[in-house]
């Protein structure tokens, strides 16, 4: 079969790749081995799929349907591994494959298989299409924060997971220097450094996070109704977390003439329900919404831009 990637993977891989990464043009051969490795027969290619990974609809040997993943060395998926074994499948996804892919991996289970190929992850099959985002909004809201509250455990003793003061003062440089290079973004942007900094002067807690969390990554399952994937792990506290959840269909709350104060009562009742600081939960949206719209516009993401930023605003 071709591995041919999704239009959406190639554009999102190309805004994001350093000169001279060939992952795309090696996609086709990786994705074959890890197919013959494994003895896997394919049924099709995920479309549209997401924006870091080609994910494949496989049976095993045994006929059991399954999910192969293969993703780029920036995109962590060793990582990605390493938080699917120390959940276990409680709220996520599990390992069909619990041997180490690369360095990092943890929790990997006596007599697992040997996994070599870095970036390659065989999981359970879930429904791909029957994500929590077709439910109506406020069911949708309420079954997903459930799903992120099992995700919130204690990290392995010695972990590999970048921590959210890290991966955020990775986040503040770039930040900076689009606020140097637009002045019009530039208020918020300094809002948004100012909230971070208080936020990590004294963090409540330290959490193994699901780090992408939102209603599309949460996919129907048989063993559960509803389960989380495509995590990229931090450790930190919860109300980084659950922050990006407070923006979801940001789309449908800038169109609502009541959007700003719907966004409001959105934070009291996550903060209330999940049992975290309302102000925190506040400061992280503000944070994260405003380094994802800058993130937008400078790869020319102009209406994404435009909707974070202004949703930003409300904060």
């Amino acid at each position: 079969m071709a591995f041919e990637p999704p239009r959406r993977l190639v554009r999102a891989l190309g805004e994001t790749a350093p000169d001279g990464d060939d992952w795309l043009a090696k996609l086709p051969e990786v994705a074959e081995r890890a197919v013959a490795r494994r003895e896997l027969a394919v049924e099709r290619v995920q479309v549209p799929g997401g924006r870091s990974s080609l994910v494949v609809l496989v049976r095993t040997a045994e006929g059991v349907p399954a999910v192969l993943k293969l993703a780029p060395r920036r995109a962590r998926p060793e990582s990605e591994r390493a938080a699917l074994a120390h959940w276990g499948g409680r709220g996520a996804v599990q390992l069909r494959d619990m041997g180490a892919g690369g360095a990092g991996a943890v929790g990997a289970g006596a007599g697992a298989a040997e996994v070599t190929d870095e970036g390659v992850l065989l999981l359970e099959r879930l429904h791909p299409d029957v994500s929590v985002r077709s439910l109506p909004e406020a069911k949708a809201l309420l079954e997903a924060a459930g799903t992120l509250r099992r995700l919130w455990v204690e990290p392995p003793a010695s972990h590999p997971f970048e921590t959210v003061a890290e991966r955020t003062g990775r986040q503040a440089e770039a930040m900076r220097a689009g606020a140097a290079a637009d002045a019009e973004i530039a208020p918020l942007v300094d809002a948004a450094l100012a909230a971070r900094a208080e936020l990590l002067a004294e963090p409540p807690e330290r959490r193994l996070l699901h780090g992408t969390f939102r209603q599309s990554k949460v996919l129907a399952g048989d063993r559960m109704p509803w389960l989380a994937v495509g995590p990229d792990p931090v450790v930190g506290e919860s109300a980084f977390d659950l922050a990006r959840l407070v923006r979801d269909r940001v789309e449908d709350l800038i169109a609502q003439p009541s959007g700003a104060s719907t966004t409001r009562r959105r934070i009291k009742r996550l903060a209330e329900s999940l049992e975290v600081d309302q102000e925190r939960l506040r400061g992280w949206t503000l944070f994260r919404a405003v380094e994802s719209g800058v993130r937008a516009r400078r790869v020319g993401r102009e209406q994404d831009a435009e909707l974070l930023l202004e949703f930003a605003g409300w904060l």
